[in-house]
């Protein structure tokens, strides 16, 4: 008779189980873009209350998306080396201080270092890009661009929630008590953040466990794919920043109601709910790269129209709409393919190098906004800039290969 012990699996705790960190993982998604994703609202009122120009409040906010890009990769690393919970609460803490302090800016170099700085290191060390890289630990392969799409559309969610209570709190508070309002709800995160933690290796069995992160670095910017892909992603931060903050100062330049501009951008994060969540599916089922290259030609294709077309209530309620959808639709299908290129053990660093590009985009395209506005008192040459670049991101994710490097070098060499 065979006496040995039957051997069962104990099933984890609920709040160590997937769908639990999923859940928690889209709540932090939700709060630490949603604020900085209805800072374009405030444009007018802080520059009006401070007698400061555009190019004043663009330059802060190209400062933020540009200290988000470069601490990035730094806060990858700190969370694939010491837990992803201890970062993301620290930016929790950095983040709400940054809107606070922006509240009480007097000059423009105070809402510089606010605004831009604190701010972009606040959502860098709370970004839903290191959430994502918890989800590449803990979901199947199967599964990743599919919880990817989850974990953006959270984001895209956030922008839908913020857009009209940003609004409806500077119409019935004032934008510096708004903007203490947003604050307070960021200390939310560190709670949400318990079931995340853990750090790269923890949860991965793959064969690079040996490999180290300064190897992992090398070997990706040594592969072609990799820099076509942080290349691309480039034109993404272009696009949505300078929409982000400028759309609504557009809107009103044009003569319609300001309300329309909080209605943009909250139609913009409804709309990509949906589409993130459908490029998780289509990023699941079929080549990532060329999804990728039909998201970039629809976003020049639809850039060009709005243009084009008389501007009116509807012209822009149908922009927000079809941009919502190509929003961070392209967030799921770029960060799948890093974890499918080098694995997940160290995407949360690998990825941080990419969305730095998207970050230096993001710079050019808020910044640029407000400099050409300042010197032409139009935005009719940034559009355009936009769709180019909309086209040239196409061109160069097409030849990128949905495939982990070695085996497209072991090919490339037979």
């Amino acid at each position: 008779m065979n006496s040995s012990p039957r051997v069962t699996s104990v099933p984890p705790i609920f709040w160590q189980s997937v769908p639990f960190i999923i859940a928690c993982g889209c709540l932090i998604g939700l709060l630490s873009y949603g604020p900085r994703g209805a800072l374009g609202l405030f444009l007018t009122p802080i520059t009006e209350s401070r007698e400061w120009s555009r190019e004043t409040f663009a330059l802060a906010l190209a400062i933020q998306n540009l200290i988000w890009g470069a601490a990035q990769p730094i806060a990858g690393m700190l969370a694939d080396r010491f837990g992803t919970a201890r970062i993301l609460s620290l930016g929790a803490v950095i983040y709400a201080a940054g809107l606070v302090l922006t509240a009480w800016a007097p000059t423009p170099l105070w809402l510089h270092i606010s605004a831009g700085v604190m701010i972009g290191l606040g959502v860098a060390f709370a970004s839903f890009s290191l959430v994502l890289a918890t989800f590449g630990r803990v979901v199947t392969p199967e599964k990743r661009s599919i919880a990817f799409g989850l974990g953006t559309a959270s984001g895209s969610f956030g922008q839908f929630l913020f857009a009209p209570l940003g609004q409806a709190l500077l119409d019935g508070a004032g934008w510096q008590n708004a903007l203490y309002v947003m604050a307070a709800l960021l200390v939310l995160i560190p709670l949400f953040a318990i079931p995340l933690r853990g750090r790269a290796g923890s949860e991965d069995g793959s064969a690079s466990q040996q490999q180290t992160m300064k190897q992992a670095i090398q070997e990706a910017f040594g592969y072609r794919g990799f820099l076509l892909l942080t290349a691309g992603f480039f034109v993404c931060g272009f696009h949505v920043s300078f929409i982000a903050v400028h759309l609504p100062a557009y809107i009103v330049d044009v003569g319609l109601s300001p309300v329309l501009g909080a209605w943009a951008i909250a139609l913009i994060g409804l709309c990509n709910i949906f589409g993130a969540i459908g490029a998780g599916f289509i990023g699941n089922r079929y080549s990532k790269p060329i999804f990728l290259s039909l998201i970039y030609f629809s976003r020049a294709i639809v850039i060009a129209l709005f243009v084009l077309l008389p501007v009116s209530p509807a012209t822009v309620l149908i922009f927000a709409a079809a941009m919502g959808f190509l929003w961070l639709s392209t967030i799921p299908p770029t960060s799948a393919l890093v974890a499918v290129m080098f694995g997940p053990r160290y995407m949360a660093t690998l990825f941080g190098f990419i969305f730095f590009s998207h970050q230096l985009g993001s710079f050019l395209g808020v910044w640029l906004g407000g400099k050409i506005f300042d010197e032409t008192g139009s935005y009719d040459a940034i559009w355009w800039i936009g769709v180019a670049l909309g086209l040239f991101a196409a061109i160069v994710h097409w030849p990128i290969k949905d495939a982990p490097m070695a085996e497209v070098r072991a090919a490339g060499a037979a």
